[in-house]
């Protein structure tokens, strides 16, 4: 057990086994492979995916012809155990239908994202053969935005009625080439996935992953509508009492001053996966820069919490000293550790309390920054 482990410890060496007990729950891998044909947009979504522009580092060279020639593994900027991979397109002389899944190694991968332009034979293949591993799939319909460029010029557009007929178009190609029953189609445009069917998608495939799979893809979405900054809010928040009760498993060990070091390690380590998880870090905020052209001292100015000011300056573990729960924790614990048992019981609820009141604090302060940058940054959210 954690906590028989931690009272044979020091405070040094039992931060540092807290540390490492929070990063095995983050290896936890979500693999998410992405295929379609050729120009059909799949690296430029697998980019805007992990947040990232077409021509920024580390992001999936794009083209109108095939640029992947084997399957491309492309980890998030934050979370390297979330990884989207970039597929060579299907229905090619080289990745023939029959032979794909095979060509690919498809057992690494949780599920798949079929991407089309217009869907043919090939798609609906395919679909077939990964229902026949057991394994989830989704159809996206890409490039919408340059549909409703296209439509716009035409006269009494209606943009609703525009995505339905896509939509309608999509549907009934898939039940009429493959004989797909009831097929579900997304409609995408990596180019502003605030936009369209993404938090549609987005709901669907953290309903059809496994608890701890999905932890990691909604920690890992980009932070780009305000219904997904909710959801990451709701989702961390159901995390806080694990956390806690972590917290107070190691108080009720009888080692002096072990408790609030602990305690400061972990409410650190949940700030700063908080910040990263709403994009409130550094690099995630110069991107945001890029894409909406506000500056980064318009959106820095907008953060109103000292949790990102604390990340930024290093000084975070200062400013949770200095925390008026944390020292109240402290007094009553070691004026209570003289009493056997009891000493034990009061360390393990206080603990739990102080860690469980700082934690949900602290999101909340950070989901409300990351609201009022999202509104900045995007205009025209509602």
């Amino acid at each position: 057990m954690l906590n028989e482990i931690l009272a044979n410890q020091d405070i040094s060496s039992a931060t540092n086994t807290i540390k490492e007990y929070f990063k095995q729950q983050e290896r936890v891998e979500l693999n998410i492979a992405v295929t379609g044909e050729s120009g059909s947009g799949k690296s430029t979504f697998v980019n805007a995916f992990r947040g990232l522009g077409d021509e920024e580092e580390d992001s999936a060279e794009t083209g109108e012809k095939e640029t992947t020639m084997e399957p491309q593994v492309y980890p998030h900027p934050n979370y390297k155990n979330m990884k989207l991979w970039d597929l060579p397109g299907i229905g090619t002389s080289n990745f023939k239908a029959d032979k794909y899944l095979q060509q690919v190694k498809f057992e690494r991968y949780d599920f798949f994202i079929i991407i089309a332009n217009r869907f043919r034979e090939c798609h609906t293949y395919l679909a077939k053969e990964i229902i026949s591993t057991g394994k989830k799939f989704y159809f996206i319909r890409s490039q919408i935005d340059f549909a409703i460029k296209n439509e716009k010029k035409k006269k009494n557009f209606d943009q609703k009625k525009t995505l339905d007929k896509i939509r309608e178009n999509c549907v009934n190609g898939l039940k009429e080439i493959g004989g797909m029953d009831d097929p579900v189609v997304f409609l995408i445009s990596s180019c502003d996935l605030s936009k369209y069917d993404f938090n549609l998608l987005h709901e669907r495939m953290e309903k059809e992953l496994p608890q701890h799979k999905r932890h990691v893809l909604i920690l890992t979405l980009p932070n780009i509508t305000l219904e997904i900054n909710e959801r990451k809010k709701e989702a961390l928040k159901k995390d806080i009492f694990n956390v806690a009760f972590l917290s107070a498993c190691v108080a009720a060990v009888p080692v002096p001053g072990l408790s609030i070091a602990v305690d400061l390690s972990i409410i650190s380590l949940q700030i700063r996966k908080y910040l990263n998880a709403f994009g409130l870090d550094k690099k995630s905020l110069k991107i945001l820069c890029e894409q909406s052209g506000q500056t980064m001292e318009t959106l820095e100015n907008l953060i109103t919490s000292v949790w990102y000011k604390g990340l930024l300056t290093g000084s975070l573990l200062s400013k949770l000293l200095d925390s008026t729960l944390l020292v109240s924790e402290d007094a009553v614990e070691r004026a209570f550790s003289i009493i056997p048992f009891i000493g034990s019981l009061v360390a393990g609820g206080l603990s739990f309390v102080t860690v469980k009141l700082m934690l949900n604090k602290a999101i909340d302060d950070i989901a409300e920054d990351a609201r009022k940058v999202l509104m900045a940054a995007f205009k025209n959210l509602e």
